[in-house]
C-alpha cells in the first residue's frame, strides 16, 4: 500500500510503500482483543464496592439469633433481619437492621464483581488484531461509520494520514491550523477534544463533565512532541483499544511511527511464520 507523507504545510512531501495497513479486517477479533484489554485495565483499578462495606460497624456488635440466650432478639416480636445493637440497659436493647439489601445503609444487592485474573490473548492473535485495526482505521467508510455527524457528509480524505518529522517542532496553534487545512471544518470539529457539562442528573453522580476522545496522534518511540488538545501515544505503547474500541477512530501518524510499528509488528509476524516453517521442515525430515 502506498502512503503519502505530508509536510508541516499540508503538501505532499514523499510517498512510501508499506504493508502495515494491508491486513484483512476482522472486526470479531478486534472486538475480542479490545474488550480483553479493557477488562485487564479494570483489573488494575477494580470497579466494585469495598468487599467488607457495611460489615465493619462501629456499634457494639451484631445481634445473636440463638434461642434461650440473653441479649438475643428471640421472643421480642421483632423482625429477623441481621441487626446491630446500638445501646443496651439491663435487659432492654436498641437494635437497627443492617448489612442486608433493603434496609437503611445496607449493602447493594448485586454490585459489580471484580475479575480475579487477567484475560489472556494468544500472541499471534494479538499481532493480527492490531494489524487488522490499523487496516480498519485506514478505511474512510469505516471512519464515517464511527462518527454519526459524518454519515451524510462527503469525505475526500485519504487515510491513513502520515506526517513528516517537521510536525514535532510545531506549536499547538500551528498544528491545529494544519489539521483544519487537511481535514476540513466538519472533520476538524471531531478531531479536537471538547469538554462540556453533562445534562441531567449525571452531574450529581461523579460524572459532571463529558469529553470526546478526539484524534489520536501516534509518534515514534524516540520522538518528543508537545501539543495539547489531542491524545498522543508512542508506537511502543499502542494497543487495539486505542485504535478501534467501538469502531475506527480518527488517527494520524508520523513517518517515524510507521517505521517503528513495522519493526514492532511486521517483523514479529515474520519471525512467527519463520519458526512455523522451520518446525514443519523438521517434521518433514523425520518422515
Amino acid at each position: 500500500m502506498k502512503v503519502q507523507i505530508l509536510n508541516s504545510q499540508g503538501a505532499k512531501k514523499a510517498e512510501i510503500e508499506t504493508k502495515l495497513f494491508n491486513a484483512d479486517i476482522r472486526k470479531d477479533i478486534i472486538q475480542k482483543v479490545a474488550e480483553a484489554e479493557k477488562i485487564n485495565d479494570m483489573a488494575l483499578q477494580p470497579y466494585a464496592p469495598y468487599l467488607w462495606a457495611g460489615m465493619e460497624t462501629s456499634a457494639s456488635g451484631n445481634v445473636k439469633h440463638n434461642r434461650h440466650v440473653w441479649k438475643t432478639d428471640r421472643g421480642r416480636g421483632v423482625s429477623r433481619y441481621p441487626k446491630k445493637r446500638m445501646s443496651d440497659k439491663g435487659s432492654q436493647f436498641t437494635w437497627i437492621a443492617a448489612v442486608v439489601p433493603g434496609v437503611r445503609k445496607g449493602r447493594r444487592a448485586h454490585p459489580p464483581k471484580v475479575l480475579k485474573r487477567e484475560l489472556r490473548i494468544n500472541h499471534k492473535e494479538r499481532i493480527f488484531a492490531i494489524l487488522s485495526a490499523l487496516a480498519l482505521i485506514s478505511d474512510s467508510s469505516e471512519v464515517k461509520r464511527k462518527y454519526s455527524s459524518l454519515k451524510d457528509k462527503k469525505i475526500e480524505l485519504k487515510f491513513p494520514l502520515v506526517f513528516s518529522r517537521d510536525i514535532c517542532e510545531l506549536k499547538t496553534k500551528n498544528f491545529f491550523s494544519l489539521l483544519e487545512k487537511i481535514l476540513g471544518e466538519e472533520v476538524f470539529n471531531i478531531a479536537i477534544k471538547t469538554k462540556e457539562i453533562r445534562a441531567g442528573k449525571g452531574k450529581k453522580r461523579n460524572r459532571r463533565y463529558k469529553e470526546n476522545s478526539g484524534i489520536l496522534l501516534i509518534t515514534g518511540n524516540k520522538e518528543g512532541i508537545k501539543i495539547s488538545g489531542i491524545e498522543i501515544k508512542k508506537a511502543k505503547d499502542l494497543r487495539v483499544m486505542d485504535l478501534a474500541l467501538n469502531g475506527a477512530r480518527l488517527c494520524c501518524f508520523t513517518e517515524e511511527a510507521v517505521k517503528d510499528l513495522e519493526d514492532r509488528f511486521l517483523k514479529l509476524n515474520r519471525e512467527v511464520s519463520k519458526k512455523k516453517w522451520l518446525k514443519s521442515l523438521k517434521q518433514a525430515k523425520k518422515l
